[in-house]
């Protein structure tokens, strides 16, 4: 059965598998003073990042005994390099990077993930018929994406690096060629690209076998030995507020205002 990309009911999914343990364990992790915990995200704030600022939002990592500061990620932040550095105690990260880093002997792990399989896909426009469509197509790919799922798409359907473009972005190459495709999430361009009229296909990598987990949380190990229990309290404290995501308003009064995207609906 196709996997769905419905945002909401993922995260309704994520919330009722883990409500129960998040009640004990929140309630195991108020005993501690309040630990300080710097979040920084993979991106702009958006709708799979909502969990985060909502439980931030909404006091629960402070119920949980946990100070969390939550700093935006961007095209410009090397993620990895501040978490190393101690500039953040978790983030937002992802398996190969995190498998990458270990090969190359940096100390880290990951702790959870918010989603069973990763939101990446291919937007096209809507005559393309599938994944393994794409031979005579313009394919742009972001920088990340060069080292994540462009090997395993390229791999699977016989793709050339011949084919591919940079993507940096901007969606008018995409609006303005209906022979280009490029790397989306379905919360992303898509609805840019819905608000433009334009009308698309998306193709979630999951659906074809590609296997990372989604939205991970990536620690090192002196947050696990100097502070048992805070990342199991940040993590349940995000599942905790999936579900009443959507319900419930105060999420978006934790992004900083000068960094917010121009898509934040």
């Amino acid at each position: 059965m196709p996997k769905t990309v419905e945002i909401l009911s993922v995260m309704r999914s994520l919330s009722a598998a883990t409500g129960g343990l998040a009640g004990v364990v929140l309630l195991s992790a108020t005993a501690l003073a309040a630990d300080k915990v710097t979040f920084l995200t993979s991106w702009f704030a958006q709708a799979e990042h909502g969990g985060f600022y909502q439980a931030k939002a909404s006091g629960l990592y402070e119920k949980a005994g946990l100070d969390v500061t939550i700093k935006m990620g961007g095209p410009q932040v090397n993620s990895m390099q501040l978490l190393l550095a101690g500039e953040a105690d978790v983030q937002m990260g992802y398996d190969f990077q995190v498998l990458k880093a270990l090969e190359q002997g940096f100390p880290m792990m990951q702790i959870a993930t918010s989603f069973q399989f990763d939101l990446q896909g291919i937007m096209a426009h809507d005559h393309v018929k599938s994944l393994a469509d794409l031979h005579d197509k313009t394919i742009l790919v972001g920088t990340g994406g060069r080292t994540s799922f462009w090997p395993w798409l390229k791999a699977k359907y016989k793709y050339t690096d011949e084919q591919t473009r940079p993507y940096t972005f901007n969606l008018q190459p995409f609006f303005a060629d209906k022979n280009v495709v490029q790397g989306a999430f379905p919360s992303g361009e898509p609805f840019q690209a819905k608000q433009q009229g334009v009308p698309i296909k998306f193709f979630l990598f999951a659906n074809e076998g590609y296997p990372p987990y989604g939205t991970t949380m990536v620690a090192t190990p002196p947050l696990r030995r100097q502070e048992p229990g805070c990342g199991r309290a940040f993590r349940q404290g995000v599942a905790r507020r999936l579900e009443k995501l959507y319900e419930q308003s105060g999420a978006w009064e934790c992004v900083d205002p000068n960094r917010q995207p121009e898509n934040v609906e």
